[in-house]
């Protein structure tokens, strides 16, 4: 089967028509924008995987989508559902990968605009940050579990693996890094203040990376948890000193840490983007590894392309198909 065509001209020529064409910029309602497939959504079988689509980490969500479809064993039974706020990229999408199963999913920006607040990197504050946090609305009500993959990662095992995490009674599962200062996600503020941080009572909170999640859907709707992330971002913007400063993550630690089923770390090799500091490179962590992430403001085909790559940017390389067809 062939999976991955040339794309060279047609990447090039998208990405001109979504940045220029005044039409590809208007917003029709979600269900003119969804694609199906000949496979229903719906089948049990399949291994359903969310991931977000724009036109600034197209090239990152593409080679994520080639490396998942390289390394599983079944790549027919993975069906992508892409979240979307701009129109135009289903076409890309389709003549990439021509006998991919997937729908795309038309988030509105304006659901959330009035609750993101300032964040220490422009980037963080995109509103598509947010679309994860929606999911159990836009997806299919019989879709009752997902993987959520940030668009600058690459799997390098069989996506499956990841799919068949045992999430017990617990909405979701992550690698979590309970080494890491917890305290410092929030500000002085929220920890000062008993009706803030006396939401971790009779928790043991840990950080974990909310760009690589297993999530049961069903759960997730069935306890209103898109709602209660909405309420800590409402504290936040009507408090009159901030509660944190990262953007989307924050919430989804308030909500969730303390109640997150493990999955071991070798599914989030995250960081390799650096620390929010611009050229700096990471080594990975010890142990083996299934998913590389280039969390931090560092993007590894950015780098490439000002011939100024980290050493680990060659392991992003190979999945990259605009580099390998220019």
């Amino acid at each position: 089967m062939v999976w991955v065509m040339t794309f060279s001209w047609f990447f090039s020529a998208a990405m001109v028509m979504v940045v220029l064409s005044p039409s590809l910029q208007s917003f029709p309602p979600a269900e003119a924008i969804r694609s199906s497939h000949k496979s229903s959504v719906c089948d049990p079988s399949l291994v359903h995987v969310a991931i977000t689509l724009d036109v600034e980490y197209l090239r990152g969500s593409i080679a994520a989508v080639h490396s998942i479809l390289q390394h599983s064993k079944c790549p027919e039974s993975v069906f992508f559902h892409f979240l979307v706020s701009e129109t135009g990229l289903e076409t890309l999408v389709r003549s990439t990968f021509p006998q991919l199963k997937f729908k795309v999913y038309y988030f509105d920006p304006e659901r959330v605009r009035s609750l993101i607040s300032s964040s220490v990197r422009q980037a963080l504050e995109q509103p598509l940050n947010y679309a994860r946090n929606y999911m159990a609305d836009l997806l299919e009500t019989c879709v009752t579990r997902v993987i959520y993959l940030d668009s600058d990662l690459v799997v390098v095992d069989d996506i499956w693996k990841l799919w068949n995490t045992n999430l017990g009674k617990k909405t979701i599962g992550a690698p979590e890094y309970c080494h890491a200062n917890f305290t410092k996600y929030f500000t002085q503020q929220f920890w000062s203040d008993s009706r803030f941080s006396g939401v971790f009572s009779g928790r043991s909170p840990c950080y974990f990376n909310t760009g690589v999640m297993v999530i049961d859907l069903g759960k997730w709707r069935r306890f209103g948890f898109t709602r209660r992330i909405e309420r800590w971002m409402e504290i936040q913007k009507t408090s009159v000193n901030r509660i944190y400063e990262l953007g989307s993550l924050p919430p989804f630690l308030l909500v969730f840490a303390g109640h997150v089923a493990p999955i071991e770390h070798r599914w989030n090799q995250h960081g390799l983007g650096g620390d929010n500091v611009r050229g700096s490179c990471r080594d990975l962590h010890p142990g083996p590894v299934s998913l590389l992430h280039w969390s931090g403001s560092g993007k590894p085909w950015l780098r490439l392309d000002s011939k100024q790559p980290c050493p680990l940017d060659s392991l992003w390389a190979p999945f990259d198909l605009y580099g390998h067809s220019s």
